[in-house]
Order: structure tokens, then sequence, then C-alpha cells
């Protein structure tokens, strides 16, 4: 099937892979332009941008999709299908009329739980227990097309969004490839928009533990902001990443510092959390441990505010 593909990050990209091993016709592959990334901020290309470039794709690096040009180039492409996972802009109902058998999307939640740009990370705020991939027939909504496929998945006790990403990323990659090879024969299922929830990008602040949360909720923030934003709290009034961590009993007032020498353990408003593994701003991340050797921090402190002095 000769098809025009559209993604960004490295959960797109192996979806184009398996498109490419599949032997369809990768017309031209969209993606987001180079961004500054690194230390030395230097514009870097997306995950999909480099995976084209390694199997000489033609690609396209608008910074939209609604100027004649870009559509123009899609229109030339004569795809059979657009498939777009991850792109990171919604595409204008003059491009989802291009293909001659529509837009399909590889999204990361079972539909229609958890529309929108964030649905591994609220899956996991939420504490639900599976997510899966949906291929969805696009229309001019917010993730509001009808379900083609569905590839349910368990989320496992102690997963992170970056190793639920991969495995989603493999289940997805998995699953558009089925999908196109049966698209004459499945079935289309309407979305009941009444039980919809919403996947709002995960901002910044979000990220701030509040440590009067239940040690439960507290580890799941961890979880769903590893590996971006990274949860964060003040010790000791500087900014510490939480890469890891594990609800433990405890009881203090919550961000009291209970352990502070072989393990660091923190009191939440319910129970406690042991972090396994931190990061100064500037540093590395390490095992809690290795910190608190080089830290000195004292049973009673407070995490979240400025040490006194």
């Amino acid at each position: 099937m000769r098809v025009v593909f559209a993604g960004t990050p490295p959960f797109a990209a192996r979806a184009l892979e398996a498109l490419v091993e599949a032997g369809h016709d990768i017309a031209l592959v969209v993606t987001r332009p180079d961004r500054p990334a690194g230390r030395g901020l230097r514009l870097s290309p997306s995950a999909v941008a480099l995976a084209a470039a390694q199997w000489g794709l033609p690609t396209l690096k608008p910074r939209s999709l609604t100027d004649d040009e870009s559509q123009e180039r899609l229109r030339a492409a004569r795809a059979d299908v657009i498939v777009v996972a991850a792109y990171g802009v919604l595409l204008p109902p003059a491009v989802l009329s291009i293909p001659a058998r529509g837009c399909l999307n590889i999204h990361a939640s079972l539909l229609p739980r958890w529309r929108g740009a964030a649905p591994i990370a609220r899956a996991l705020l939420a504490g639900d227990a599976q997510t899966g991939i949906s291929i969805m027939r696009m229309d001019a909504g917010l993730d509001t097309g009808p379900v083609l496929l569905e590839a349910p998945l368990a989320i496992g006790p102690r997963e992170s969004a970056g190793s639920l990403t991969q495995s989603l990323a493999s289940l997805g990659a998995q699953a558009i490839v089925t999908a196109l090879a049966s698209l004459d024969s499945l079935p289309l299922r309407a979305q009941d928009s009444s039980s919809a929830t919403y996947a709002a990008k995960i901002t910044k602040a979000e990220a701030h533990i509040d440590w009067a949360l239940p040690s439960a909720d507290v580890d799941r923030r961890v979880r769903a902001f590893n590996p971006a934003p990274g949860a964060e709290s003040l010790v000791a009034g500087e900014v510490l990443k939480v890469w890891e961590a594990e609800p433990a009993p405890g009881t203090g007032k919550p961000g009291e510092v209970l352990r502070a020498d072989t393990e660091f353990v923190v009191a939440c408003g319910e129970g406690a959390l042991i972090l396994r593994k931190v990061q100064r701003a500037g540093g590395k991340a390490m095992l809690a441990r290795d910190f608190l050797r080089g830290f000195r921090l004292a049973k009673g402190e407070i995490l979240g505010v400025a040490r006194q002095h």
C-alpha cells in the first residue's frame, strides 16, 4: 500500500520501521521541524526524521499543514492512506480528505479513554490497570474518529512512562501493520463520547511533588513523569529530581525526612516513600544512597521548603 507517514518521537519511528519492513511503499514522511536539543542546544532532527534518512525516504518538515505548499506535497504523494503516530499537530480537514482511503491514527490508549496529548502519563497517574493501542480513522475532532482495531496491554505495577511507551510503541507498530493488511474487512466502532476522558499535556507545575498526597499517588507521579519532565521537590532549598521511588510504611509530617542514611525515606500524607534514584540540578542521576553521601540531610527536615538558617 502507498503510505504517507506523519510522526515525530521514537514511538512513531517504531511504527515507520514496521511499515517499511512490511513492504509498504512510503511515499513521504512528514515530521516536525528540527529543534534545539542537548546542552549546546543544537538543532536536532526528530527520531522519525532520523529513521526516514536511514531508509532514504523523502521527508517534509513543515511548521504546520495549513499552507498550500505542504498540502500540494501531500497530494503529489498520491498515497492510499496517511498514517499518523504522535505527530504533534492536528491534521486540518483539507489534509484529512487527501488520501483515497483516509487517515489512520496510532493512539496510545483504548479510546475513548484518554483522548489527547498525554495518554500514557495520564493512564499512570490515574492508576489504570490497562491501556493499549487504538487504530482510529481520523476525523476533524481530537481523537474522536471511529476505531478499526484495539490491542489491550496490562500496566505493570512498577511501570514508568518510559517503559510503557516502549511497550506501546512495539504494540502500535504491530497493530498498524495488521490494520493495513485488513483495511477492507475491519469494522468501524464509533466511540462513546459520553465515556471519554481527556489526556491533557503534562505541565511543568504538575511535576512538583505534593508530599501531602498518599505515598501511592506520589509514586504514580514519579513513574508517570519519568523520563519527562521528571518529578521534583525542593531538598534544603535545592531542586532534586526523583526518578525512581517506592511506597513504604512510615508516618510523619508531609515531606518529613524519616531516614537519610543508607536509605532516603520521606513521609507523605499517608505512608512514606523510599527514594531510589535522584538527580541534583546540573548533575547526573544517581542512587539515593550515593546522593546522601555527598549531601548533608538530617532526619526531621522537611522537603519542599527552603532550609532555615
